[in-house]
């Protein structure tokens, strides 16, 4: 008797210890509903490829690269947040903890980084690269030389004063794990320029210095596989846009498509000369070993992971190799197909006139998206007036700037190739309407983020020029073609002469004046949002979904 009114003790005590330690949640029905629903704007889609011509070695080097993008990851974390594991813990609601996953941190990062979660506040505009409590005039005054830098953290020492700390110091535990595994799936690779690259991307991420990595990796012609990592671009630091963020691609190259558009990289001098503006914005000349690839992404980490999916890539980002080799443009076919099969047709028939929904094709977007990288390597990298790198004079405002440019420029180019006959039978009028098309999609991103905001930069000024019209009627949009081509050479000429002139007041000006999500444009993404139309795409992705272990 005793032992049984101990059991039903021990049960009932048991009973009391688990409903003390489940906390009501914070959040009521219609909150968590909202959540849940923001979370399903991000389709779930399958990142994968086949491999089935890889070699054993080629799938070993796979596994390496798994697990150093898995730190990558971590690393991004780190960064932009803090403390992933103590975040999630705090949170008990799977929808909120999974919208936590998908921005890497408690911010929106496709609503103007605003805070979701319960107990987050306003994030800072520094992210976790400096102190939370650091001003502008404090960062101003403060001497060091490598403040500025791309590779450094500012921390505050036992007196509470401002210091740098080299990435490869802060996060010295993750980095030398890192470079050890790259370094055995440089050990597996057949190619020798991927070898000769991972070797010293591996030591660069224990030094912070990029660069030697950074021309390998520009010299790699014949690999197979690909793999971007390290701290790469500087869009999660919207303070001064001087940080970079860790991030990394696992990519299978698609050699068909590749050697198809293998040809346009030896035009890149040739279309720098025709530019929409004064010669002396555009005396430089990109190198001429820029190369263009198309990959399927088979694994997204860190940055690129963050909020909207990456479809496309320009780097390196380093304004040295720009000059001497150029870069290299990699288009990433299975999520740019993602995006536009269940995000961008859906989208032309809800705002696009009927009349012109024929001109929505993949290979238009292909091409836009393609010329949009190309464009990054073109221009100018140097102020005209003694000002430095135009990254520098810009500062925070560089990223949306030059965002708009790749956008604009890269139509430009594709309008450029098609008058000399290089793209073949072409209907620039599927690139114009499939562009606009693109614009309703990309701005859903949110006007913080540097796409967003150049997105509307071009939505306004293509409003202001008349390169479309809007029947106030039906709200659908219809594309004056020939008003959009003289919208794109001005809108081209302006930014470029802003980025040569290193002219900040001229920067932040536009971006303030033309970056604005009007009323009538709300409304017309609040009919996309009604028809459930995804905002983006996010991945059930790694190891397993290419038959690895």
């Amino acid at each position: 008797m005793i032992r049984k009114l101990l059991k039903i003790t021990s049960l009932i005590l048991a009973t009391i210890f688990v409903f003390s330690c489940t906390k009501p949640s914070q959040y009521t029905m219609e909150e968590l509903a909202d959540i849940q629903k923001r979370v399903d704007e991000f389709v779930e889609v399958n990142l994968t490829t086949d491999i089935s011509h890889l070699s054993e070695k080629d799938k070993e080097m796979l596994i390496y690269l798994f697990d150093v993008a898995d730190i990558m990851d971590g690393l991004f974390w780190k960064q932009a947040y803090g403390n992933k594991e103590e975040l999630l813990s705090s949170i008990q609601e799977p929808a909120v903890k999974e919208f936590v996953k998908i921005n890497y941190g408690p911010w929106e990062q496709l609503n103007d980084n605003k805070p979701f979660t319960k107990d987050s506040t306003l994030r800072p505009d520094g992210a976790n690269f400096y102190p939370a409590d650091m001003t502008k005039e404090e960062f101003e005054a403060f001497g060091s030389p490598d403040k500025t830098s791309l590779y450094t953290v500012l921390r505050r020492d036992e007196n509470g004063k401002l210091i740098t700390i080299p990435y490869h110091v802060e996060y010295k535990a993750e980095l030398e794990k890192a470079a050890d595994l790259i370094k055995k799936a440089a050990e597996c690779a057949s190619d020798e320029g991927l070898k000769n690259y991972l070797n010293l991307r591996a030591e660069a991420l224990l030094t912070s210095d990029y660069f030697a990595s950074d021309m390998a990796w520009m010299d790699m012609k014949n690999n197979t596989i690909d793999f971007v990592v390290g701290p790469i671009e500087n869009y999660t630091d919207a303070l001064f846009g001087y940080k970079a963020a860790f991030e990394s691609f696992i990519l299978i190259k698609d050699m068909d498509w590749t050697v198809k558009l293998a040809k346009f990289a030896a035009l890149l001098p040739e279309l720098q000369t025709k530019l929409p503006v004064a010669n002396e914005y555009k005396t430089e000349v990109p190198g001429i070993d820029s190369d263009l690839g198309v990959y399927d992404a088979v694994y997204y980490a860190g940055d690129c992971n963050a909020g909207s999916k990456t479809i496309a890539i320009n780097l390196p980002n380093d304004e040295k190799v720009h000059i001497e080799k150029g870069s290299r443009k990699l288009q990433l076919k299975n999520s740019m197909n993602y995006k536009f099969e269940k995000i961008l047709k859906p989208i032309s028939d809800i705002v696009i006139d009927e009349s012109q929904r024929q001109h929505i094709k993949f290979d238009a977007f292909f091409e836009n998206v393609m010329f949009h990288e190309v464009a990054h390597g073109l221009g100018i990298k140097n102020t005209i007036n003694g000002k430095g790198t135009v990254r520098d004079a810009l500062k925070e405002k560089y990223s949306p700037i030059e965002e708009a440019k790749a956008d604009i420029l890269g139509l430009f180019l594709v309008t450029k190739l098609a008058e000399m006959g290089e793209l073949g039978e072409k209907d620039m009028k599927d690139n114009y309407t499939t562009f606009l098309a693109g614009i309703f999609r990309s701005v859903r991103f949110g006007a913080a983020s540097s796409h967003g905001q150049s997105n509307m930069i071009q939505f306004n000024y293509f409003n202001e020029q008349g390169a479309f019209t809007r029947d106030e009627t039906t709200g659908l949009y219809k594309v004056d073609y020939e008003k959009m081509a003289l919208a794109v050479s001005s809108l081209g000429e302006k930014i470029l002469v802003i980025q040569g002139n290193g002219d900040y007041a001229a920067a932040a000006q536009l971006i303030d004046e033309m970056s604005i999500i009007k009323e009538t444009l709300q409304s017309d993404l609040q009919k996309i949002a009604h028809a459930s139309i995804p905002r983006d795409i996010r991945f059930n992705q790694g190891k397993v979904n290419l038959g690895l272990k």
